[in-house]
């Protein structure tokens, strides 16, 4: 087979892999690992069909990227995916999800930055103080959370990539309560539920400091190409992993100090 043959063998597994996953999470329906010819097995494979999930939502359904989620890099994982603007849920009283397999919404607790400059792709990058200068508000959130494989455990990590690592959509509550002596690094988390339960954590983030995947993302991004516009979001890691709760259920979120909310979870 001939270079550019094998190059066009490649794009059409990585188109037909994205249109699977994008059937998916359009239908919020779960399926077996992609046939062994469609599952990427390194980085850059992984990211070309996450980014053609993208193509397939634009293209389909006017459904824009709306935000990322991401974490440092460490020497064995890169977490980067992108999260969509239908997908996306600013401050609504009920929260819409696709359910667990045991019919709970699986949600983390999070900060989003909101972009207030466009960040477009350049050669040189861009330096934490032209990064913290883009920021306009910043939200409590809740990413909400599902995989499009049956058994995502037996999932690798670039199975998990390209199907945009199990995120399904943002909520996003209210701005921050921002003072100088407010610590984001960490805070207790109290989760009340309606005339029910409390539940208390202690609320760490996972690289020590909510910024720090920012300011890595904004430059990866911008090496493959891809800028950041003002209105989208960002979110950086969970504070306190994944929470599984019941639906139809009013619940008060109180992250310490940077403010509080309310919501319920409701099945799409």
């Amino acid at each position: 087979m001939s270079h550019s043959a094998s190059l066009k063998q490649d794009q059409l597994l990585i188109i037909t892999a994205a249109k699977e996953l994008a059937k998916r999470r359009t239908s919020g329906t779960t399926g077996d690992l992609l046939a062994e010819a469609l599952r990427p097995h390194h980085f850059e494979q992984a990211f070309a069909i996450q980014q053609a999930v993208a193509k397939v939502f634009m293209d389909t359904a006017n459904n824009p990227i709306a935000g990322w989620k991401c974490l440092l890099p460490t020497a064995d994982k890169t977490v980067v995916a992108p999260i969509y603007q239908h997908d996306v849920y600013h401050q609504t009283p009920d929260c819409p999800l696709y359910p667990s397999t045991k019919g709970l919404a699986r949600v983390e607790p999070e900060l989003a930055f909101e972009i207030g400059v466009d960040l477009p792709p350049r050669t040189t990058p861009y330096t934490e103080a032209e990064i913290d200068a883009a920021i306009g508000k910043t939200h409590l959130a809740l990413e909400l959370i599902k995989s499009r494989y049956h058994t995502p455990s037996e999932a690798t990590h670039f199975d998990a990539l390209a199907d945009g690592l199990v995120n399904q959509g943002l909520w996003l509550g209210p701005t921050l309560n921002t003072t100088d002596d407010i610590d984001l690094n960490h805070f207790n988390l109290t989760i009340k539920l309606e005339g029910g339960d409390i539940q208390q954590k202690e609320a760490i983030h996972p690289n020590g400091f909510p910024k720090a995947g920012l300011y890595w993302l904004v430059n990866f991004l911008s090496t493959q190409g891809i800028g950041l516009a003002k209105g989208q979001y960002v979110i950086t890691g969970s504070y306190a992993g994944v929470l599984d709760l019941p639906l139809q259920q009013i619940y008060q979120f109180e992250y310490g100090k940077l403010g509080q909310f309310e919501v319920r979870f409701v099945a799409k």
